[in-house]
């Protein structure tokens, strides 16, 4: 079993007052189990915590006053992500479950509409399954460069199948819509992991639903899928932003340090996740 310490801090300077909605603690998710996690925000002011049931993915919103905004997350969390079976079917688009069915529709950063000729030309020859998918996989990561700071928030999986360069977030949207455009279904899911190169930041990957059980693809292979703590999960990036403003923001710092381990075996673990700590001020 693996073990993960997180350490998030974001710092901002608040123009005017201004609503903002967070998404940077652990999900609820079954892959990994939070067994201590605290958040700090500075200066202290009122929080509403939420989450969404059926992603997982866990918010809390504040209005936040003119001045520098601080926001620490600091968690322990252990995984146990379960293994990948070596064969996997595509599920046929009539035996797709009603909850899943938006993920095989076009996105505003995954254009599945538009590239579906370039999908069908590249892997439609290939028998459907985890090896088609794995075949997309390695087609980006063989294909497309990793080049931060070339994309923006704008760019979007057309963009990066034109240009052919990006970060994770641009190699885990043409990796969905490279699916979706088969009729695969597939979304976005963004979380802490440890990797040496570039520094330390959020990291983007992308699942796709085979067999009845969504399937964690990384294009970039800047590290294993079973190391990832999940905060996010969606259709695409608009879904996941670790914050969105609604006001003028200006971000200052942005640290983030992981560190990742093994358990012993003999380690003991918890049935649930621990409560989290609220600390304002």
């Amino acid at each position: 079993m693996h073990t993960a310490q997180i350490d998030a801090l974001l710092e901002y300077e608040v123009r005017s007052p201004t609503h903002i909605l967070f998404n940077l603690e652990a999900a609820f998710h079954e892959g990994h189990e939070v067994v201590q996690e605290r958040l700090t925000i500075t200066p202290s002011m009122k929080v509403r915590t939420y989450f969404d049931e059926r992603s997982g993915n866990r918010f809390f919103r504040l209005d936040a006053p003119r001045g520098v905004l601080s926001v620490n997350y600091h968690a322990q969390v252990h995984l146990h992500p379960a293994p990948v079976p070596l064969h996997l079917d595509e599920t046929p688009v009539t035996a797709v479950p009603d909850d899943v069915l938006h993920y095989l529709l076009p996105s505003r950063y995954c254009e599945s509409d538009t590239l579906s000729r370039a999908a069908r030309q590249l892997f439609g020859h290939l028998p459907p399954g985890l090896g088609r998918v794995r075949a997309i996989e390695n087609w980006i990561h063989d294909s497309i460069a990793y080049l931060p700071g070339f994309s923006n928030s704008t760019t979007t999986a057309q963009d990066v199948f034109v240009q052919r360069a990006g970060v994770c977030r641009d190699f885990a949207h043409l990796g969905i819509t490279l699916c979706r455009a088969l009729n695969i279904p597939a979304r976005l899911v963004v979380g802490y992991v440890y990797f040496e190169e570039p520094p330390q930041d959020f990291h983007a990957v992308f699942e796709a639903w085979l067999d009845g059980r969504w399937v964690l693809f990384d294009a970039t292979r800047m590290a294993p899928n079973d190391r990832l703590v999940r905060v996010g999960t969606g259709r695409d990036a608009k879904d996941v932003a670790f914050a969105t403003m609604f006001g003028d923001v200006q971000m200052l710092r942005k640290e983030l340090m992981v560190e990742q381990g093994d358990l012993p075996s003999a380690t003991p673990v918890h049935a649930q996740p621990a409560a989290a700590s609220l600390v304002t001020g």
